[in-house]
């Protein structure tokens, strides 16, 4: 009698397109362990990545705009989960592996720093061999995740998670770097889409930007509100791919244009921005001050001791890095208050006649 994973296993091959990648011929994971009796390999990973700790912290990480008093600015959290339903959507009308794609956008940014690019900045200038959050990522579901055990997710997925960074180069996965999944390309462009427009958004809730500001042509071909730019680029990129016979995920040159501008428009008026900026270059200070403490005080630490006698091989630096890059923002914030700003005395008073006086 077949398991309810098999009987999954079977539609897929009945009904997925012959471009979608498959669970039952996932290249496999780094070491092998018993099949689930429900659930599929990218499922699997799926569940495993919304159940870890770097997961739940994403909620206190920030996506551009520190500790926002307002409620109802994007948190890396927010920006993730937006990744997964607009890379879903497109999966679907594909009709390629949907919990692939969902497991891989939910993973791609569990490796950010707190404080945005901000800590990205920072880690890169004093890691030897460089600090990138795609690599992090990895190494969070890889080492980190379970006391050095990692997740143990499928070569499908870790692939995915490593090649969705593009920072300012091209939108679309280059011919010579495409990852061998058509689904983790959908979240590479996902990334993309999701972050221009919630940052928009964004920044105009902030006062930052006005609708007016826009770039023209972008408003022309993608749309005036944000659920019209992301309906456009959704649909667009359905239809270019299915005319191109799914040879990769593409998009119309006017489309991709019109998105490029616009993604270039907010380094420019939101990224680099005066105000912006002031608060990350505070954040970078903050996270460079508690990178030099803990390499001065690495046997005092019981987080590094831990990560010491898991990972001996590693240097200290790159536990530490590990370390920061994995906190929250107000974590950091707690981090730095606690080895940096004095402290009142706790000494026990008493009060007579409108004084204080020590015991």
């Amino acid at each position: 009698m077949s398991t309810i994973r098999e009987e999954k296993e079977r539609l897929e091959e009945l009904y997925l397109s012959p471009f979608a990648c498959k669970s039952k011929f996932s290249r496999g994971r780094n070491y092998l362990e018993e099949e689930c009796e429900i659930r599929t390999v990218f499922e699997r990973d799926r569940d495993r990545i919304i159940h870890s700790k770097a997961f739940r912290r994403l909620k206190h990480k920030t996506q551009v705009f520190l500790a926002p008093k307002g409620d109802h600015y994007r948190t890396r959290l927010t920006h993730t989960l937006e990744v997964a339903q607009i890379a879903r959507t497109i999966a679907k009308a594909l009709n390629l592996n949907e919990a692939l794609t969902e497991a891989i956008a939910l993973g791609h940014d569990l490796g950010h720093t707190p404080f945005g690019h901000a800590g990205e900045e920072v880690l890169n200038e004093l890691l030897p061999g460089e600090f990138r959050h795609n690599e992090q990522s990895l190494r969070v579901v890889d080492k980190l995740e379970k006391d050095g055990k990692g997740l143990n997710l499928t070569f499908e997925v870790r692939e995915g998670i490593l090649k969705h960074s593009k920072g300012l180069g091209p939108i679309l996965s280059p011919q010579g770097d495409r990852p061998s999944t058509l689904e983790a390309e959908i979240v590479r462009i996902s990334d993309v889409i999701a972050y221009v427009n919630h940052d928009v958004d964004d920044a105009l809730r902030a006062g930052l930007i006005t609708l007016k500001e826009l770039p023209q042509n972008s408003r022309k071909i993608l749309g005036e509100t944000h659920a019209q730019r992301i309906s456009t680029l959704v649909k667009n990129i359905v239809y270019s791919t299915r005319e191109a016979n799914y040879s990769a995920i593409l998009i119309e040159d006017s489309v991709l244009r019109a998105l490029t501008e616009l993604r270039e428009f907010l380094f420019e008026k939101i990224y680099f921005s005066q105000p912006v900026r002031k608060e990350f270059e505070k954040a970078k200070k903050v996270l460079l001050q508690l990178f030099e403490f803990y390499t001065q005080n690495f046997e005092n630490i019981p987080f590094l001791i831990k990560a010491k006698s898991l990972f001996p091989e590693e240097p200290k630096e790159r536990l530490i890095a590990d370390y920061i890059s994995g906190m929250t923002d107000r974590y950091a914030i707690y981090q730095y208050f606690e080895h940096f700003v004095p402290k009142p005395w706790q000494g026990i008073e008493t009060v007579w006649g409108g004084i204080g006086y020590e015991l």
